[in-house]
Formats: C-alpha cells, sequence, structure tokens
C-alpha cells in the first residue's frame, strides 16, 4: 500500500523531470513555428550593401522560399534543429532547475517557507544555467543554422579560357599558330551551378574544411553574452507570474479556492511580454551570432577589406586572418548602415520568438503533467520489480 501511495504523493518534479518537460515543450514550440524560424535567419544573414534591393519581409520571403524549394524549403535543417533545441532546452531546464532549487534550498531556513527570489537572483541562475547548455550543445545549432540558409545547388565563378576558333584571322590554312593564339585567347568568368552537400555531416565536414574542429564552436562568445536572454525572459516571467498568482489567490474565495497556476491565457500573455522584452535588449548580439554562424560575417569583413569573398571547401582564417568578432562585425555594420543595422530583421525574431516561447509557457505545465505521469510509472514498475 505504501509504495503504491508515495507516487500520488509526490507534487514536485525533479530537475530530471523539469528537463525533460522543458525540453519536450521546446521542440513543440520549434516545430510549430520551423518556417518562421528559416525565415528570419535569412534575413538576418544577408549582409548589405549601398545597392542591395530593399530587405523582404517574412511573409514575402516564406512565400519565395515555398515557390523556389517547395514545402521542404520550408524545413531545411529541421531535424537538426529538434535536436538542437532538445539536447539545448533540456539541459538549461536541468541546469536552471538544479541551481535555482539548490539556491532556494540552501536560503531556506529549517521548516520555514521558501523565499521569493529577487530579479537579480533569478537572472544570474538563468545565465550560469544558459552557459553551461550553450557550451554543450552549440556544435549541433552551427550546423542547423548552417542548413536554414544552405541550399543543394550553389552558383560559383570560374575562369576559363576562350581560344578563337581556327583558321578565322591571320595566319596560315591551317590555323592560328601557338603564339597567334596564345596573344587572342580571351580569359573569362562564367558562372556555374554545383551540387551542394546540406545534409547533416555534409554541412558539418564543410565546417572543419574552412574553420577547423573549433568551427564548430563558432558564435560561442556571442552565445554566451546572449545567455542573459533566456535569463531575462525567464527572470521576467517568474516576477509577473509571482505578482498575478498573489493577485489571484487574494481574490480567491472558500468557495472557489485558487490551484496556485495560471490560466493557458495568462501564460501565453505572460510569456509573450518577456520574450519580447529580453527579443529587443539582446537583438544585436543575436544577429551578429547568425552572422558569424553562416560566414556572412567573413564575407562582410572581406569586402570592407577589399578582399574576395572566403572560397568554400577552404580553410579561411591563418595567422593574420582570424575570424571576426561579434564586436568586429557589428562595428562594421553600424558603419554601413547605421543603428537601423543592428536591428535587420528584429521584426521577424520577435514574431517567431514570441509564439515559440508563448507556446514554451502555455504548455509547459501540460508537459510537466506528462513528466510527472511517466516518473510515476517508473516509479511504480521500479518498486514492482524491486
Amino acid at each position: 500500500m505504501s509504495a503504491q501511495s508515495k507516487p500520488v504523493r509526490q507534487q514536485r518534479l525533479t530537475p530530471f523531470g523539469h528537463a525533460l518537460a522543458g525540453a519536450l515543450g521546446a521542440c513543440f514550440s520549434t516545430a510549430v513555428v520551423y518556417p518562421l524560424d528559416v525565415a528570419k535567419t535569412r534575413i538576418q544573414a544577408e549582409t548589405r550593401t549601398e545597392s542591395s534591393k530593399p530587405p523582404v519581409g517574412l511573409f514575402r520571403l516564406l512565400l519565395a522560399i515555398l515557390k523556389e524549394d517547395g514545402i521542404w524549403g520550408l524545413y531545411r535543417g529541421f531535424t537538426a534543429t529538434m535536436v538542437n533545441t532538445f539536447s539545448m532546452q533540456y539541459a538549461y531546464f536541468f541546469f536552471y532547475s538544479f541551481v535555482r532549487g539548490a539556491y532556494i534550498k540552501r536560503r531556506t531556513p529549517p521548516g520555514g517557507k521558501a523565499p521569493a527570489l529577487s530579479t537579480a537572483a533569478e537572472l544570474l541562475l538563468g545565465a550560469l544555467a544558459g552557459a553551461l547548455a550553450q557550451i554543450f550543445t552549440i556544435p549541433v545549432s552551427v550546423i542547423a543554422t548552417r542548413q536554414q540558409v544552405g541550399s543543394t545547388k550553389r552558383t560559383v565563378k570560374k575562369k576559363v579560357v576562350i581560344s578563337p576558333p581556327n583558321g578565322t584571322a591571320n595566319g596560315n590554312a591551317n590555323g592560328y599558330n601557338e603564339k597567334q593564339e596564345e596573344e587572342e585567347s580571351v580569359e573569362k568568368w562564367i558562372k556555374e551551378e554545383e551540387y551542394v552537400d546540406n545534409s547533416f555531416w555534409g554541412v558539418g565536414r564543410e565546417i572543419v574544411q574552412e574553420e577547423g574542429v573549433t568551427g564548430l564552436w563558432l558564435g560561442i562568445k556571442p552565445g554566451l553574452v546572449l545567455t542573459v536572454n533566456p535569463a531575462i525572459t525567464y527572470g521576467v516571467f517568474e516576477r509577473i507570474k509571482s505578482i498575478l498568482l498573489l493577485a489571484q489567490e487574494k481574490a480567491a474565495s472558500a468557495a472557489a479556492p485558487s490551484n496556485g497556476k495560471l490560466t493557458p491565457g495568462r501564460n501565453f500573455l505572460v510569456g509573450a511580454l518577456s520574450k519580447t522584452l529580453a527579443t529587443v535588449v539582446t537583438y544585436p548580439y543575436i544577429m551578429a551570432k547568425v552572422r558569424i554562424q553562416t560566414r556572412g560575417s567573413d564575407a562582410q569583413m572581406a569586402k570592407e577589406e577589399g578582399l574576395p569573398a572566403p572560397p568554400h571547401h577552404a580553410h579561411h582564417h591563418t595567422t593574420n586572418s582570424k575570424h571576426p568578432s561579434a564586436l568586429d562585425l557589428l562595428r562594421v555594420v553600424y558603419k554601413r548602415e547605421g543603428l537601423a543595422g543592428w536591428y535587420q530583421g528584429m521584426s521577424a525574431q520577435i514574431i517567431k520568438a514570441v509564439i515559440s516561447q508563448a507556446l514554451l509557457f502555455m504548455s509547459k505545465d501540460q508537459f510537466e503533467h506528462w513528466s510527472l505521469a511517466i516518473m510515476a510509472m517508473l516509479y511504480v514498475a521500479k518498486n514492482k520489480q524491486a
């Protein structure tokens, strides 16, 4: 009897349970908005010049991708993104739940009530959890990002030598002699299409060829800076949620007591508000990270220095040519486009991020219920075997 009652009394998830619920919810929300993710990545990765056309809107770009590549073009890199989302969110929720629980436990007196965390504490714990998750999961993120902006075909320029036809100019009846042919031959650049291996392993090999093994960690520095993004999101979410729950408890009556949870609709609105604020604050680094991971920074810095764009499948950087940092890239973008260049594609980022994050918060409680049920079933099965 006691073996059966323990799972029923277990109302709180372990860090493992929180991580599982968070990862499943993140995969669900990312899958729903994935076409938006592909489009916003392409907008962010596009480097602009004075002669560039005005940027294409999010929905016009979605239609263009659909017309050019079909429905599969909207899901390019989907598998890698799902792997990255699950691993990233699992690691983040695990570390966040673990460090947050440990911190609260340390600050709670024996037999006392757990204290409410300050905004600063929420931000610090979220940033620490995000940094740990980034280090372990960013290689898959780099590959997924390149798959989203890549294509199965690539237009390349090749130099060819065109020789005049024999017997059509001054010379003997048999045609040009070697000296005449050499002098009158013309060099010309032509464009050709070549097949590109845009598979997970194909993109990974290309990154290693161009950047070395460390290329799989491209964008790690801005990525670590951006750990403040989920920290702001979750910090603001938890603060607003606690305020709303407190108001909900005060408004509750004995006949209709509060259940201690927000409705899915309120979770959606609070999640959207918190994610919008975090995105606006950190967007320049979001854009810089995408360009670093998609080779856009290399092309932009080469153009700034009057050099040709770096070739594919060849090592890009020597001791005298290092990979540009996020600050280098932001400086060049500001010089060419002004402050508006830092926020290229921000509307697409906010639309995608807000919908995704709101869906995550709205579904997180449901996935926690399922995780709790799974853990209870595993607990019962373990005790029966014992």
